[in-house]
């Protein structure tokens, strides 16, 4: 199986999106799957120009020379596709989005009718890929995923994935410091890893091995109290440096 998983964090291997992607990839290695990531801030990827080029003049390629060139074949063969990344005002950040507005040239130009809805067909014919999210937020509750994940089930049905499910980590920066001095939080970790082995060895994830990614860590009061706390001693510490005292 062939995995193609892209990480939109710009702090690439080292941020909190990575701390549940590490996890989740490695149980898919774990089954023999053979997977690849690429992170959107060592790509580049040109914003789409809207000329459909890819669909009229060239079809199933883009005029535009940068990395899509080399990522449109591994999204097109890919059996699994994982997108991560933080939430953004509310959705995913800009690179991915713009990565994602770059995958049009899979699909082909003529609408057909497919569940009642307008919709492009794959060049390819295929609709067994499926599409895993995995996503972290700074905010505490997990409907600020939401709009992300409307989002994304858009996606998987305009190019013809299955949602395979979400690994949502709310409160994300209190999991990296839960993981120094709290022993049972890497149980989120080990959760991650049994969901990558569920979604290539049972083509699904249990929902009880995702509802452990997301559990609580702390309460909404400590957690705000907590990142208040951090935020005050970093505005502190930056105001007395640009007054030299």
């Amino acid at each position: 199986m062939r995995v193609l998983a892209v990480n939109s964090s710009p702090r690439k291997g080292k941020g909190n999106t990575a701390l549940v992607l590490k996890p989740f990839l490695d149980g898919m290695r774990g089954t023999g799957a053979v997977v690849e990531l690429y992170y959107t801030h060592e790509l580049t990827i040109h914003p789409c120009q809207s000329e459909f080029h890819c669909w009229l003049k060239t079809p199933g390629r883009c005029f535009q020379q940068d990395d899509m060139q080399t990522l449109l074949p591994k999204l097109e063969a890919a059996d699994v596709i994982v997108l991560a990344g933080p939430v953004y005002v509310d959705g995913m950040s800009g690179p991915l989005k713009n990565l994602l507005d770059r995958a049009i040239p899979l699909v082909s130009p003529c609408f057909e009718l497919r569940d009642g809805h307008c919709r492009h067909s794959r060049r390819d014919g295929r609709r067994d890929v499926h599409l895993a999210l995995v996503a972290n937020c700074g905010f505490w509750e997990m409907d600020n995923f939401d709009p992300l994940l409307v989002h994304i089930k858009a996606v998987c049905r305009n190019l013809s994935c299955r949602f395979a499910g979400a690994l949502l980590r709310p409160h994300g920066p209190a999991l990296r410091s839960r993981l120094r001095s709290d022993e049972s939080v890497t149980e989120i970790l080990d959760a991650a890893r049994e969901a990558g082995r569920q979604l290539v060895e049972d083509g699904q994830m249990d929902p009880g091995t995702l509802k452990i990614v997301s559990r609580a860590l702390l309460s909404r009061e400590e957690y705000v109290q907590s990142v208040n706390e951090g935020l005050r001693k970093r505005l502190d510490s930056s105001t007395e440096g640009s007054t030299g005292t």
